[in-house]
């Protein structure tokens, strides 16, 4: 295991890896090992070792720090200005289990986590302003810079993000920060099925009151909540999600709620209680634990309960929803292909990543969508491209 103290090292390393064709795992600090096909690398790039905020300017709403820093002392650093990732990445680690908050800030934008908060403020790989980098040469190189409107040359940070530390090694990145909103207000409908609920979904964010999320948990998932109004429903819970100065939620809270009526019984959540219920939305954290495959379905939002219906004549399941339906969480019984055939024969034009199961299912299937023709030989020429040896996390995308 190499574990480089800073850029020059990084350069070093990889130059080194490949002048002797070397495969390298590539790590920040370990959460995500279980995402992508199994590698087989002679060692690793240990990442961890490059931490710290260089620099953080509230005023401008922006910050820098080296890859490895963790996201957990990225995000207590925004707390003391009251500011924060407004794409709100996920903690995939426990899912793996790995420790919570324990995934570093490069990770984070590799692997493009984003939560709730996407449907309003946009991905991981919106927010991501510019980033140091080494390729699979060697070669140290940059990309953008800490101004938001910067667009000289190619928007290599779109490319960087989801690339699971296949094209190159991240030092440094610099994102956007947003301002924390001072109140949150979660209107809570009670007893829709998936139909119903992407209805009311929808009309949630059809309306004019800035909704910020919408999921729907069917009720065997709401039932594992540790927010009481949701636990103790005994039936599906559809959650909305406003947030901004406190007169504003409340005033649009009450009025959703007015609004929604129609779709069955409310509840409102307040601050402490809406956190909770949206950071386990967030990590999907009913599923942490389950030796379950569990698969992140990306469909249009209203073909979400269709997509769940074709796959349910096949396997029992359990799933539930975000992104006001248009992203699916879904855990399937174990088998040697963790159902993949008859996920992916029920998506049609969206896509499904297999986010967990063990080894040997993800050495036999596709764990991320396979791409057309087209678009798979440009992918081919982008990993040339930046790694032409083919040492940098070899295989995890195959």
């Amino acid at each position: 295991m190499a574990i480089p103290r800073d850029a020059d090292d990084v350069c070093q390393i990889l130059a080194d890896a490949a002048n002797t064709g070397t495969p390298l795992e590539v790590v920040g600090r370990g959460t995500k090992r279980g995402l992508g096909r199994p590698m087989q690398t002679a060692s690793s790039l240990d990442l961890s070792g490059l931490t710290g905020v260089s620099l953080y300017e509230p005023e401008e709403l922006v910050m820098t720090a080296a890859a490895g820093t963790p996201l957990a002392e990225i995000e207590r650093t925004l707390a003391e200005k009251n500011q924060r990732l407004a794409f709100e990445p996920m903690d995939l680690g426990p899912i793996y289990g790995e420790p919570e908050n324990a995934a570093s800030i490069g990770g984070v934008f590799a692997a493009n986590l984003s939560g709730p908060g996407r449907l309003r403020h946009g991905a991981a790989r919106d927010h991501l302003l510019g980033f140091k980098a080494v390729n699979g040469r060697g070669e140290f190189f940059k990309s953008g810079s800490r101004v938001v409107k910067n667009v000289t040359g190619y928007d290599l940070s779109k490319v960087i993000c989801g690339s699971h530390g296949t094209l190159a090694a991240m030092t440094e990145v610099t994102f956007k920060v947003m301002p924390a909103p001072e109140k949150t207000r979660t209107v809570l409908i009670f007893g829709l099925d998936d139909v119903r609920a992407t209805e009311a979904m929808s009309a949630a964010l059809g309306s004019p009151h800035e909704v910020i999320a919408a999921a729907h948990l069917p009720a065997s998932i709401a039932a594992r909540s540790s927010v009481s109004y949701v636990s103790g429903a005994g039936r599906g819970v559809t959650a909305i999600r406003v947030e901004g100065p406190a007169p504003s939620a409340e005033h649009r809270c009450k009025a959703l709620r007015e609004e929604l009526a129609r779709f069955g019984a409310t509840e409102e959540l307040h601050g402490m209680n809406s956190a909770k219920l949206w950071r386990e939305i967030r990590d999907a954290r009913p599923f942490i634990g389950d030796p379950r495959p569990l698969w992140r379905l990306s469909v249009a939002p209203t073909e979400g309960p269709k997509v769940i219906a074709r796959i349910a004549r096949a396997l029992q399941g359990e799933w539930f929803y975000d992104w006001g339906g248009g992203l699916v969480w879904l855990a399937l019984p174990v088998s040697d292909d963790a159902g993949t055939r008859i996920v992916r024969g029920a998506i049609e034009g969206g896509h499904a990543t297999l986010i967990r199961a063990d080894a040997s299912a993800r050495a036999a299937v596709s764990v991320f969508q396979p791409q057309p023709g087209p678009l798979a030989a440009l992918a081919k020429r982008v990993k040339e491209g930046f790694d032409p040896g083919g040492i940098l996390n070899p295989g995890r995308m195959d």
